[in-house]
């Protein structure tokens, strides 16, 4: 979907540089000294509009968030969202997720969330999906040893596709749920994607997955 352009969106970027951080590589394995705490680092990788990231930092106080999102237009959306709610415990990166290791260490992180990421439903466009095998290997690496990944979606090739990916490469499976909201959860804070698609009565695919302890 293209992004509509935002022309005052490089100016908040520059203004809000404790909030959308502009040189994440130079935080590698110092993350928790920016938010001046010890709690734990959930991601999201594919933020959005930051609604998703705004609710679970007021589910979670105590839960340190980060989201990383590449669309400039979108970032900064989600960013006043934030700063909107005076919420202390998120930031954003406006980056490319590719090379995630070259931002977090070894085992920093204790959740991955993605969430109605794109599903690239081309054979030729496999290695672009987020539950790809080189993708999960650098999941494993800046996981801590009982850290877990989330995936939420509507769709049902990119869920399948995933929980084969997932088995593949060792995850243990603690969860597959074809119809998340017919479980009625209440620790689930919808994105503004799931608001959309469950409105016009779209399954939403949940699982959660975990790499086996070394």
């Amino acid at each position: 979907m293209r992004q509509r352009h935002k022309p005052w969106a490089d100016d908040f970027l520059a203004e809000h540089q404790q909030l959308i951080i502009p040189n994440p590589a130079e935080l590698k394995g110092k993350w928790q000294s920016l938010f001046g705490n010890a709690n734990p680092i959930h991601i999201e990788i594919g933020t959005g509009k930051g609604q998703f990231l705004v609710g679970m930092g007021k589910q979670y106080p105590d839960v340190n968030f980060i989201g990383i999102e590449l669309a400039k237009s979108v970032i900064v959306t989600a960013g006043q969202k934030i700063l909107d709610s005076e919420l202390s415990n998120i930031r954003l990166l406006h980056i490319n997720a590719i090379d995630i290791r070259d931002i977090f260490a070894d085992h920093e992180i204790a959740m991955i969330y993605l969430n109605f990421s794109d599903p690239w439903p081309k054979n030729r466009h496999e290695k672009r999906r987020l539950t790809y095998a080189r993708f999960l290997d650098q999941y494993q690496h800046i996981l801590e040893p009982s850290g877990h990944i989330t995936l939420k979606t509507d769709n049902q090739g990119l869920f399948e596709y995933s929980l084969v990916s997932f088995s593949q490469f060792g995850l243990k499976l603690e969860e597959a749920n074809v119809d998340l909201h017919a479980l009625q959860d209440p620790t689930n804070v919808m994105t503004e994607y799931e608001e959309k698609f469950s409105s016009k009565g779209q399954r939403i695919y949940r699982c959660r997955a975990r790499f086996p302890k070394e």
